[in-house]
């Protein structure tokens, strides 16, 4: 069985059409068992009322209403945790990843026994330019913090296996990425080529600001680049500092420097301003390990067994 999870904010004009293509899909191309999650991100519109009408009217439409607004990440994530299929599949509301193309991240998943994730590469992006730079930069962010692969692109689009969705429902971050959260979770993941059609309705709920604050946070929750960088710039002070040090004390005891306590104070200044940078970055390191502690990531990823777990929380 397939498991579509859709987070849903202010669709209520484009739900009906969603629902009756993936249905359409699954009955008459695919022909396999599926249930549609849908997630409700406490929309200001009527999504809910849309949501329990289709879930009357069809029992393998389940939904999920969210107290409050708490992003698209986490409503996907959500729905992820409460999936029951052998397969997840994760895809917008706004019918820009069309329900026609789930066939291609099936086939690919097939193609090879080895493929834990499949995530779809848009041939053609109908994004403004400001969610394609936005993109952009949570891309190179992925390749710099998560050393994922140059040649993997990160959509919203995916096909995974269900080990892979048991092991995210274990990830519990402040502000999680479900892409960067797919590379903590490691697995073989590939990209298929799939169609990326025109939004209908409305407009993108990322802004510049939401974008760059998204892009922020996942350097601060992920990522102890800037304070390995902060790190290695306090070493390089510090040698530098005790280099000059020792050179201004040679210039002051073979007599070149006649200034009184000049010496003294350019040393103590070298030598201690590279020694607090040094220290912030031994402090960082020790810091990054206990946030690394607190956000509950699976020590492992089993993929199959064949024991049940005896010891331990269950």
């Amino acid at each position: 069985m397939y498991s579509v999870v859709v987070p849903v904010y202010n669709s209520a004009k484009t739900m009906d059409e969603l629902y009756n293509r993936i249905k359409a899909e699954f009955e008459n191309v695919i022909h396999e068992d599926f249930e549609l999650i849908l997630v409700n991100d406490a929309s200001k519109d009527n999504s809910l009322d849309v949501m329990k009408r289709l879930s009357r009217m069809d029992e393998r439409v389940r939904y999920i209403h969210l107290a409050k607004n708490h992003g698209q990440q986490k409503a996907v994530l959500c729905g992820i945790e409460y999936s029951r299929g052998d397969y997840v599949i994760t895809m917008d509301d706004d019918l820009q990843h069309p329900p026609e193309e789930i066939p291609k991240l099936i086939e690919k998943m097939n193609s090879d026994p080895n493929i834990d994730v499949v995530i779809g590469l848009y041939d053609s992006k109908k994004h403004n330019g400001i969610r394609k730079l936005g993109t952009k930069m949570l891309d190179a962010l992925s390749n710099i913090v998560f050393k994922k692969a140059k040649n993997l692109k990160l959509t919203s689009f995916r096909l995974m296996k269900s080990f892979v969705a048991d092991n995210l429902s274990e990830v519990n971050l402040k502000s999680p990425t479900v892409g960067h959260c797919l590379l903590m979770v490691n697995g073989n993941i590939v990209n298929t080529v799939v169609r990326h059609d025109a939004r209908k309705v409305g407009r993108s709920g990322y802004s510049f600001f939401k974008l760059v604050n998204t892009f922020m946070n996942n350097v601060y929750v992920n990522s102890d680049l800037p304070l390995r960088v902060l790190g290695h710039i306090g070493t390089l002070s510090f040698i530098v500092g005790i280099i000059l040090s020792v050179f201004y004390l040679i210039r002051y005891l073979t007599g070149h420097i006649h200034v009184s306590g000049w010496t003294t104070l350019v040393i103590a200044v070298l030598v201690m301003n590279g020694l607090s940078l040094f220290s912030v970055g031994i402090m960082g390191k020790y810091l990054m390990v206990n946030i690394i502690e607190t956000k509950r990531l699976p020590k492992y990823t089993i993929k199959e067994k064949n024991v049940e777990k005896k010891r331990g929380t269950n």
